[in-house]
């Protein structure tokens, strides 16, 4: 009987051993399923942006393929479906303005109910004040700043050389000021440039500080802290307008220009592409208006361009210009949470170091080559 038994299991046991698994096989087996899983999900995503595309609703193709082009990681994203003839108009067709004017006079001063003028300003001795603005798909954080004469373009370096641009923490604790916004643009290949050197005319502290020759949006501040916005401006121009402060983003990036006795709106109806913006203003009593916008997530899509004009109109902007966006959308406030009492806990590891905005980007905080920055007083 035992012998037997035995008999059977010696001829179960190379049936076993041919079932047995090895680790080769499993990672095999588990590379199949992946791979399988990944074609799917191209599959399905392709005829998603196919559908999109080619669907009902061009309103809808427009959006999704102006946002895509916003950013420098996904501008290759419509060229898979559409042809490059189509994404180019519908890029160029962003850039026709639908101009608006507004007599200067609307622009009042809040006032009590006696109709005398209130001092926005006596709460904050500082001289900036903080707020924010919800739209229907993002969220916008605001930065008034009285005194136009404290802000600048920063960090001084050597351009020329710089291997590196500099991140917003270490731009700030070198120049020793309490506020910044990113500002020009620079090289950026798929969202991985180094940031070591501005594009376009740049000037800081009344000097020029690169000229490559490239005509883009210029805004900047004069020697009568007067925000300038140009498109284009050639050097000779900007030293005869006594440019001491200022940063070129772009063509067709001009928000907001004051004439003689009105304001206009530069309107762009057919850009209605979401992403993360920045952008600078002035009233016309001289304070600066800094502006970042939020976006890349479900819940915040980011802004469009006119809503950017919209909020700068709502705080008083006779001038604005749009400034680098994307990933390159910071805004830093030194010690803001505790000015205003926010609990730190809610914050990111970033905004604990000063940054206003989450910062939605799958690196750390971009290296740049320049910022609108603020003195301290």
């Amino acid at each position: 009987m035992n012998t037997n038994i035995k008999q059977k299991q010696k001829r179960r046991s190379p049936r076993r051993r041919k079932d047995k698994l090895t680790v080769g096989k499993v990672f095999f087996r588990i590379g199949v399923a992946f791979l399988a899983l990944l074609i799917s999900l191209i599959t399905a995503l392709y005829i998603l942006l196919y559908t999109v595309a080619y669907g009902p609703s061009e309103s809808v193709r427009n959006l999704l393929v102006l946002s895509a082009l916003q950013a420098s990681a996904t501008k290759w994203v419509p060229g898979l479906v559409l042809p490059e003839q189509t994404v180019q108009e519908i890029w160029d067709n962003s850039f026709v303005v639908n101009t608006e004017e507004i007599d200067i006079e609307q622009y009042v001063p809040p006032v009590d109910e006696n109709g005398a003028v209130i001092d926005e300003w006596a709460d904050y001795p500082e001289g900036i004040r903080y707020e924010t603005v919800n739209g229907s798909t993002f969220k916008a954080y605001i930065l008034l700043v009285k005194d136009p004469s404290r802000v600048f373009v920063g960090p001084t370096y050597d351009y020329e050389s710089a291997a590196y641009g500099v991140r917003i923490f270490d731009a700030c604790e070198k120049e020793g000021v309490v506020a910044a916004i990113n500002a020009g643009e620079y090289l950026d290949t798929g969202g991985g440039g180094n940031g070591a050197r501005p594009m376009g005319l740049t000037y800081s502290k009344g000097t020029c500080v690169w000229n490559d020759g490239y005509r883009k949006t210029f805004m900047g501040f004069d020697k009568n802290d007067r925000l300038i916005v140009r498109e284009p401006l050639t050097k000779a121009e900007a030293d005869e307008l006594g440019i001491r402060d200022g940063v070129s983003f772009q063509t067709g990036n001009i928000l907001i220009e004051k004439t003689a006795d009105s304001v206009k709106l530069h309107y762009e109806d057919g850009n209605n592409g979401t992403a993360q913006r920045t952008a600078i203003g002035q009233r016309e009593d001289g304070t600066v208006i800094l502006l970042v916008t939020d976006g890349r997530t479900a819940s915040s899509l980011g802004a469009t361009h006119n809503d950017v004009i919209d909020i700068m109109v709502d705080y008083g902007a006779v001038s604005a210009g749009m400034l680098d966006g994307g990933s390159s959308s910071m805004m830093y406030y030194k010690d803001y949470y505790t000015k205003y009492n926010i609990d730190e806990s809610t914050l990111d590891q970033y905004q604990k170091q000063g940054m206003i905005n989450k910062y939605k980007a799958f690196t750390t905080p971009r290296r740049i080559p320049t910022y609108f920055m603020v003195r301290g007083e």
